[in-house]
């Protein structure tokens, strides 16, 4: 007789990230539905200035045109995030736990970082200007997630996803996210050289040490 080893065939339970996927989609779908005018400016927003200068006041910020896409630049990002570990550290990708403590870490941190920035504001006097600041990096954030929602779903159920892949996108975001910076200082420059000190103080303070104290987290660990 010929022997016959049985092996346990391995089934990845995706269930749950389709789901949150699909769920991505419709929030897209419906705030185009609500705000069509508002949105068909936003996706043109790389070519045309047009969304700034119409959605330029700070009232605009917790706009329910923006809590939508909020939620799926959450949604990406984290996803995003665990494909990167997963990349780094051989992690499943299928670990919904792993995709919950980052979704609730990245949500803890981007709005405590939020009210702090509001109340670090509010003692320099700089508050207007943070918060027209906030609304340029909500705004190109924001376009972002958006652009890296179908990446995220192409690097999910592909098995293609390479160390060096993920080093190319980080890159790029993080070129992207600075020139959003240069953007916004150019645009408030009036306003921001009569505050000048102040806005160097909120820079160091919540733009500057909080991504370095992660960025040490994750050397140490």
């Amino acid at each position: 007789m010929i022997a016959q080893e049985l092996h346990p065939r391995i089934i990845e339970n995706k269930d749950w990230a389709t789901a949150l996927f699909i769920l991505s989609i419709a929030l897209v779908v419906v705030a185009k539905s609500l705000f069509e005018n508002r949105f068909n400016d936003f996706v043109r927003l790389i070519v045309s200035d047009k969304y700034f200068k119409i959605y330029k006041e700070s009232n605009h910020l917790l706009s329910g045109f923006n809590v939508l896409l909020f939620l799926v630049n959450l949604i990406s990002l984290s996803f995003f995030i665990e494909l990167a570990l997963c990349a780094f550290l051989n992690l499943p990708k299928t670990d919904w736990i792993l995709f919950v403590q980052i979704f609730t870490g990245l949500t803890v941190f981007i709005l405590s970082k939020f009210l702090i920035e509001k109340i670090i504001a509010n003692i320099f006097n700089v508050e207007e200007l943070v918060e027209l600041f906030n609304l340029q990096k909500v705004n190109f954030r924001t376009y972002l997630g958006l652009l890296l929602l179908p990446i995220t779903v192409v690097l999910y159920y592909g098995n293609f996803a390479t160390k060096t892949l993920f080093i190319v996108i980080i890159s790029i975001l993080l070129f992207v996210n600075l020139l959003t910076y240069f953007f916004s200082l150019k645009i408030y420059q009036n306003i921001l050289f009569s505050k000048l000190f102040y806005f160097i103080l909120y820079l160091c303070a919540l733009e500057i040490a909080p991504y370095y104290f992660i960025y040490y987290l994750i050397r140490k660990n």
